[in-house]
């Protein structure tokens, strides 16, 4: 049978299940990934779980979200993690050396391999003809203890790219187009590969900007083919006996089609405050900006900032703006300084900061109020960069130059330039940007701070009860929405008890408090419309709600890694059968609940009933087997536990 290359990947990796669109698949995982902002969860499961070394070819732990040291917080979860890291046996990657994403890419990545990250953009090593996965930290955990990986088989979207890209647009501009044609919805439940002519136009890093934002459009993962531009890549990093050559079958199928002439692209942006809201630049030009922002997983490619660089070259930004650079890794940056690339954006005015993930996940570079921020970063969820009330809008480097020299949103094909030709370089530095474990049979003391606490413990849900529901919130709510990143609050991350205090603080101030009086009589519920939980893979999202008795969440339908991080903590994911339900229960109704254990076993769709109501609700649930075991348990721990003893 004719395979495309997602199928050749699940195949060779295929532990259990069948290769049927919906299907629940188990895969063997051959590398993992984990950063700061979700790795001490994972380093703290590990040890709940016994685990004395990693079981997985190669795993690193990345050190990218929480640079800042404002106190000891990160500074006490760093030497944590490095601690951690030598226990287990996974490789470690330092404050400064850059976002966990291109640094994988750079010094472990292989084609043909699968890659899970407790990071939702994990799926951007996609671009090296990997299956690249993000998930919540307890799957990663899960998956370095030698566990497979459960996921619902995929439908395979195949995207034909023909021609090339002109001058003035870019690969961010093509993942944009997708985001314009699909929205934030379009990838759900679906393998986004890339195939066609026209992808041997692309780079290795061109590949990596548009399957790392295959996450904005909610698909499982992203895939290219490993080609001689993959080859290249690895010979540039002196990798290049890890290349082994993985394309699509002529002839294979795809389940769903679609479309790309690149020749046909423009500029695009995304308007706040979804990356879905895409369009034309020209149609939003004259704009005035605060910021212009380059950097971040979504753009971390050397030819991301040396066009930026050419583009400013001799000249000054706007009076007014503020030019943000973000170096997306230590190799990176070096090359950079090296070819003088750093030298023409200090002398255009531009801010330089530390390689990391930085101003995308909040941590630092926030915007002022009321005004409006450029940035070529993935993701413009409300109130994501730091400032609540923002404006940000995403793009292309060469959009973000531009208009950074005219203080206002500029179309870059009107600059009076023609378009710079950008030489990548031959080789790049490798020296020192990972720490090799330590040897298995060395003797390494975990280091915990006094803000590391222990993962609470979780009682099983209960058959028969009653729930208020404490919010009614819309479609569309994102991680952050749900618990915000940033530098407030992302140092409570290894403090369940502290980082709870900051549970849906954008959607209700309230929230905390009333859960709290909630929480010892039985806990709450909320209900919310459809894509509940996009973004992030941070399984705080769910953690610290279930910390405060959150029980069930019913919505119109889910975004998938949160659904799979409410599982594991053994919260109960429901949705509407009819829709139109959503509009007859409010904040404060009390909803009821009987024989949930059995019900749940036997039944996928059952009826429950609003107090004082006589209007009932029918809901329904698309758990599996070992889910309704989790959940019955009260959390993928509280199983683990069980089946251990």
């Amino acid at each position: 049978m004719k395979q495309n290359v997602a199928q050749k990947l699940i195949k060779q990796h295929l532990v259990s299940g069948g290769m049927q669109a919906g299907d629940e698949i188990g895969l063997k995982i051959d590398q993992t990934l984990t950063q700061d902002a979700t790795g001490t969860m994972v380093m703290l499961e590990l040890e709940a779980m016994g685990i004395d070394r990693v079981k997985t070819e190669a795993s690193a732990q990345y050190v990218d979200h929480n640079l800042i040291q404002e106190d000891f917080r990160n500074a006490d979860d760093h030497l944590f993690l490095r601690s951690a890291a030598r226990k287990f046996g996974i490789y470690y990657s330092r404050p400064g050396n850059g976002v966990s994403h291109p640094v994988h890419m750079q010094q472990l990545a292989k084609p043909g391999k699968t890659l899970l990250g407790s990071d939702s953009h994990t799926c951007a090593n996609g671009c090296m003809g990997m299956l690249a996965i993000g998930a919540g930290g307890i799957d990663v955990a899960m998956a370095m203890a030698g566990e497979p990986y459960y996921v619902k088989m995929p439908e395979i979207m195949g995207v034909k790219l023909t021609g090339e890209i002109p001058d003035w647009v870019s690969a961010k501009d093509v993942i944009l187009e997708m985001l314009r044609r699909h929205d934030v919805k379009g990838g759900v439940g679906k393998i986004i590969e890339y195939y066609g002519p026209g992808v041997k136009n692309l780079s290795a890093m061109d590949r990596h900007v548009i399957a790392n934002m295959g996450a904005e459009l909610g698909a499982t993962a992203t895939v290219f083919p490993s080609d001689k531009e993959i080859k290249k890549f690895l010979k540039q990093q002196g990798r290049e006996e890890d290349w082994v050559e993985l394309k699509a079958d002529r002839g294979a199928k795809y389940d769903i089609d679609e479309h790309i002439d690149l020749s046909t692209l423009e500029p695009l942006i995304a308007k706040p405050s979804s990356p879905g809201n895409v369009v034309p630049v020209s149609e939003v030009t004259g704009e005035t900006i605060y910021q212009s922002y380059i950097g971040s997983s979504a753009n971390p490619g050397y030819r991301d900032f040396a066009i930026a660089s050419e583009i400013v070259k001799g000249k000054q930004i706007a009076p007014g703006t503020s030019l943000d650079i973000n170096p997306t890794s230590r190799q990176l940056l070096e090359q950079l300084v090296e070819n003088g690339h750093i030298a023409n954006l200090l002398s255009a005015g531009s801010r330089m900061h530390q390689a990391g993930c930085n101003g995308c996940i909040g941590m630092g570079q926030a915007p002022a109020t009321g005004r409006n921020s450029l940035r070529t970063t993935p993701r413009n969820f409300p109130g994501r960069s730091g400032t609540k009330e923002d404006s940000v809008f995403l793009c292309s480097p060469e959009t973000a130059a531009a208009s950074a020299l005219h203080g206002e949103i500029t179309d870059p094909r009107t600059l009076e330039m023609d378009y710079p030709a950008i030489k990548e370089p031959k080789k790049f530095a490798t020296e020192g940007m990972l720490e090799a474990p330590a040897c298995p049979d060395e003797q390494v003391e975990l280091e915990k701070g006094p803000n590391i606490t222990s993962i609470p413990d979780f009682e099983p849900i209960k058959d028969n009860f009653d729930l208020p529901i404490l919010l009614k919130m819309s479609d569309n709510i994102s991680t952050d929405e749900i618990l915000a990143g940033g530098s407030r609050v992302l140092p409570y991350r290894s403090n369940i008890q502290r980082i709870s205090t900051f549970a849906f603080e954008i959607v209700d101030d309230n929230y905390y408090e009333n859960a709290m009086k909630k929480r010892d009589s039985g806990g709450h519920m909320i209900t919310a419309g459809v894509n509940y939980g996009q973004g992030s893979s941070r399984e705080h999202a769910a953690l610290a709600p279930r910390y405060l008795g959150l029980k069930v969440v019913l919505v119109k339908d889910f975004a998938r890694i949160h659904l799979q991080n409410l599982i594991n903590f053994g919260i109960l994911p429901l949705t509407f059968v009819n829709e139109s339900d959503f509009e007859q229960i409010s904040e404060n109704d009390i909803l009821e609940f009987r024989n949930i254990h059995e019900t749940i076993q036997t039944n996928n769709t059952f009826t429950i009933h609003i107090k004082g109501k006589e209007k009932p609700i029918e809901v329904r649930h698309d758990l599996t087997k070992r889910h309704i075991d989790i959940i019955l348990q009260g959390g993928i721990i509280n199983w683990i536990k069980q089946k251990q003893i």
